[in-house]
């Protein structure tokens, strides 16, 4: 592939995370994208916890069962003359480490509001998270088929609590049962709404401006009305400004219904031509960026497990720069070993397909076997630096795991050393005893541990409560430091799934008095892979 081809594929590529508070609609949302993008061809709605099909990027038996997202899925498909690589995360918070992972592969960001919620205690810690790399966000106020809230209200709770303008691109005439349309605000022209169009594309209806008779007729006694409305928001609200977008300042608001398909192909339209090609990426060296040719990335996912039938494990690797080819020999950052990336999958719709070439922006899966963890980085030009923001945090839960077949240990452990590795919880075995503790940031992920235990390793066992405050990851400054520690504070001390030295506070006391005591030793809440 020549500079000039190189070039011109990365600038077709729009890399991006759904984000949302639970139960808003992104999963839903997320079908009727790959429904646009032709990756599938009927929508299913989202299965409830009475009746429907799993979505189609709930991979996992317990989110096909529950009707949730716990896991990020990842979806390729074409629209428009851009290549979108779309990264749906869970919506659940406690499994927010995987969702922050995520939003580090990104660079852009598609964020879904429930128009009768308003912004969500979730929506406020995922904003949080991409202030501080400045993400462009675009807002989806979702469920305009229902009863909302006033779209004024709306704008002005996320201004005010999200810190972020908005630029209203699209206007609701009206809502729930009396959801007429949208109007363009920039276009002057109206989207005639169509009941029953949730599982297909529907026809585009579209009436010129608001004073056409077309618009009169569609309005009938609420015309003056929403020429008042209309007027107010042109007034009161911020005009669409694409370099404050792209600085993460302002974000354009679109209305729509992702259930009944409607407002989503306006989104995605002005979306391929607003959202930024892939962006630089920081290592603790440099900043690569995307166009240059030698091939680079970095792993921020391991899924073990997505298809049962083969037991696999597959490690997610966002591409940096360059170009991946079939059977390249890349440097492991972590290990300095030349690796063979003798096979790469990409994914549409659920479903993997191998590739041979692929290019920075591009999410591609290789296959790990146990030989990259998450934040590995590699270079086709052999270099060692770490692509950085890839987080771990202290868990605040514990459980201690009880077999209730001893014959298990075998399966229990490589079971949770995958798991472990996936992100899905933190292993730690403590040097005093021969206890396996699980450490966790929600109880969810608990019951998502258990059941895939059970589920794909046949492991049965018990979780029982533990007193541990919190855990700290240890940098010791020397070596007699280190050796004065583990005499002194062993009945804490542990390693983790990574093996990393770790320590398990009883309580917030101990903890301080042992900070207290050891000043030179690091105790991290938060760990970068």
């Amino acid at each position: 592939m020549t500079d000039i081809d190189l070039a011109r594929e990365i600038e077709r590529r729009r890399t991006f995370a759904i984000i949302s508070h639970p139960d808003a609609g992104k999963t839903t949302l997320t079908e009727k994208l790959l429904l646009y993008g032709n990756a599938i061809q009927v929508a299913g709605a989202v299965k409830a916890k009475r009746t429907g099909r799993g979505a189609t990027a709930d991979w996992m038996a317990l989110e096909q069962q529950r009707g949730i997202s716990v896991s990020t899925a990842v979806m390729q498909f074409p629209y428009r003359g851009r290549v979108l690589n779309l990264l749906d995360t869970p919506g659940h918070e406690d499994f927010s480490e995987d969702t922050y992972r995520t939003l580090s592969a990104v660079d852009s960001a598609l964020l879904v509001i429930d128009g009768a919620r308003g912004v969500e205690e979730r929506t406020i810690k995922l904003m949080e998270v991409c202030r501080l790399r400045d993400t462009p966000i675009l807002t989806f106020i979702n469920k305009m088929d229902r009863e909302t809230r006033d779209p004024i209200e709306l704008l002005d709770e996320i201004e005010r609590v999200l810190q972020i303008r908005c630029a209203p691109i699209n206007w609701p005439l009206g809502s729930g049962r009396g959801l007429l349309g949208l109007y363009d605000l920039h276009g002057d022209r109206i989207h005639r709404y169509q009941r029953g169009s949730g599982s297909r594309i529907p026809e585009d209806l579209r009436l010129s401006g608001l004073e056409s008779a077309a618009a009169r007729e569609l309005l009938a006694d609420r015309h003056a009305d929403v020429l008042e409305e209309v007027e107010l928001v042109r007034g009161a609200t911020h005009a669409f400004d694409l370099d404050d977008y792209l600085a993460g300042r302002l974000t354009p608001v679109f209305f729509g219904t992702a259930l009944g398909n409607f407002g989503v192909r306006e989104l995605l339209d002005q979306f391929v031509q607003w959202a930024p090609a892939p962006q630089p990426r920081a290592t603790d060296e440099r900043d690569v960026q995307p166009h240059e040719p030698h091939f680079s990335g970095f792993v921020f996912k391991i899924q073990a497990n997505m298809d049962p039938r083969h037991r696999d494990r597959l490690a997610f690797l966002r591409i940096c720069s360059g170009t991946y080819r079939k059977g390249l020999r890349v440097r492991q950052g972590r290990t300095g070993k030349e690796v063979k990336i003798a096979e790469a999958v990409t994914f549409m719709a659920g479903q993997r397909t191998a590739t041979d070439a692929a290019v920075a922006g591009d999410i591609i899966g290789l296959h790990s076997h146990g030989a990259m963890q998450i934040g590995d980085s590699f270079s086709e030009r052999g270099e060692a630096a770490r692509f950085v923001g890839i987080p771990n945090f202290a868990p605040e839960l514990f459980r201690r795991v009880s077999l209730r077949d001893p014959l298990q240990m075998k399966a229990l452990r490589k079971g949770l050393q995958q798991l472990a590795e996936e992100g899905s919880v933190q292993v730690f075995f403590p040097v005093k005893n021969n206890d396996i503790l699980l450490g966790a940031i929600g109880m969810l992920q608990f019951e998502v541990v258990a059941f895939r235990l059970q589920d794909e390793y046949r492991v049965a066992a018990a979780y029982e409560p533990v007193d541990i405050y919190s855990a700290r990851w240890l940098d010791f400054p020397d070596a007699p430091t280190e050796a004065e520690f583990r005499r002194k504070a062993s009945a804490g001390l542990a390693i983790d799934g990574a093996s990393h030295p770790t320590y398990l506070a009883s309580s917030r006391v101990n903890l301080a008095l042992l900070e207290e005591r050891f000043p030179t030793v690091a105790f991290r809440a938060t760990r970068e892979h």
